[in-house]
Order: structure tokens, then C-alpha cells, then sequence
């Protein structure tokens, strides 16, 4: 099922759970997740909202600039693996907060995990210190 304000896509199960995808914030996932509840409860379902929780966020940025993704994996092995025949991207994984990031020779950095808007930011000056480390 989709929604236009906001833009979101929501899985729904028959266990009766939900997931939405697509928003752009936590508010807008919060509001499209009790759009989606009354949207089924007007098609004649027993529908609550409750238990709402964020299991995944993800975020993106480009620095720019090309990385040296052999130097960074050299420099980073206990965090990060890099097998450009099978992706070709870098993985470095972060324990805290515990976020992996995608990171790309083009400077394209994708950033996942089960984390929330504090932790997103609190990691960037991180990776960025890196990349400008490794700068291509």
C-alpha cells in the first residue's frame, strides 16, 4: 500500500504487523504509519497503532571527493572489508554506535543500521576524518 503525504510504501502481514518505508524522518514515519493504521481500519479491520518502533534508518552523503578504498581497508581491517569483485563497495561497520556504512570510490557514502538521528550524526565527523585521510 502506498501513500502520497508522506511519500511512503507500507508492507502490511497478516500477523497484522506493518512496515513502512520510505519516509523521510522520524515524524513523517510515525504519521504515515497512523495513516496506513486508520486507512485499513476504514476498510473494516480491527486495526491499532501500538508498538511503533524505528527498526532501520538510512542516510547519504558524498564528500566530493574519490577515497582510496585499499588504503582505507588496510588502514581500518578490524572495521572494514573490501572485495571490489564481489561489491564495489568498502564495508566498514561501526560498534558504537553500531551503524554500517557503504563507502564508494566516487565519495558516495551510504549509511544503515539500527540506530536513530543522534547516532547518525554523531558518526559522520568519524568517516569523514577518514575519507579525508584516504583522499584520492
Amino acid at each position: 500500500m502506498r501513500i502520497r503525504e508522506p511519500r511512503t510504501t507500507a508492507l502490511i502481514f497478516s500477523s497484522g504487523k506493518m512496515v513502512c518505508t520510505g519516509a523521510k524522518s522520524e515524524e513523517q514515519a510515525r504519521l504515515a504509519a497512523r495513516k496506513y493504521a486508520r486507512i485499513i481500519q476504514k476498510l473494516g479491520f480491527e486495526a491499532h497503532f501500538k508498538e511503533f518502533k524505528i527498526q532501520n534508518m538510512v542516510g547519504s552523503c558524498d564528500v566530493r571527493f574519490h577515497i582510496r578504498l585499499e588504503g582505507l581497508v588496510l588502514s581500518q581491517s578490524h572495521f572494514a572489508t573490501y572485495e571490489p569483485e564481489l561489491f564495489p563497495g568498502l564495508i566498514y561497520r561501526m560498534t558504537k554506535p553500531k551503524i554500517v556504512l557503504l563507502i564508494f570510490v566516487s565519495g558516495k557514502i551510504v549509511l544503515t543500521g539500527r540506530c536513530c538521528y543522534f547516532h547518525s550524526h554523531f558518526c559522520w565527523p568519524k568517516i569523514c576524518r577518514l575519507c579525508v585521510n584516504h583522499h584520492h
